[in-house]
């Protein structure tokens, strides 16, 4: 059986965030959309670090989107289609260690919104990498 790629494993794993975050939008019985914002972050996070690995770029242990895609437009500019997206995105992401201040006041608009983003990059993601992973 052959051995899956590394950057795969990181397709899958945004995979995992969308779903949850998506599953979690429409199933919520209360307001935790700065939960689910967090994984739509942390989905279009790991579909950068899945190209990032794919075309093996330096690698750098962090979770801003902008900085994320200016590793990426140095092997390829066509990544400044998705920057607005990420952009908007960076601002979801919560430092997870304690203590931790989950911001109040986001909306499902606003999620909805993420989601449409988070569709976006990891369909463009997946094209360049030559389709691998789940559809979303």
């Amino acid at each position: 059986m052959a051995k899956k790629p590394y950057y795969q494993h990181w397709l899958e794993e945004a995979d995992k965030d969308f779903r949850y975050a998506s599953w979690s939008l429409e199933n919520a019985e209360e307001n935790f959309y700065s939960f689910i914002l967090f994984h739509f972050q942390q989905a279009a996070e790991k579909y950068l670090k899945a190209y990032i690995v794919f075309k093996k770029l330096p690698f750098k242990k962090i979770h801003d989107l902008a900085e994320l895609l200016a590793i990426i437009k140095i092997a390829d500019q066509s990544f400044v289609k998705i920057e607005n997206k990420a952009v908007f995105l960076n601002d979801f992401y919560v430092d997870t260690r304690y203590p931790v201040y989950w911001p109040t006041g986001h909306t499902k608009e606003l999620a909805v919104k993420a989601k449409q983003a988070v569709q976006g990059i990891g369909s463009f993601v997946k094209k360049k990498i030559g389709g691998a992973g789940i559809e979303i």
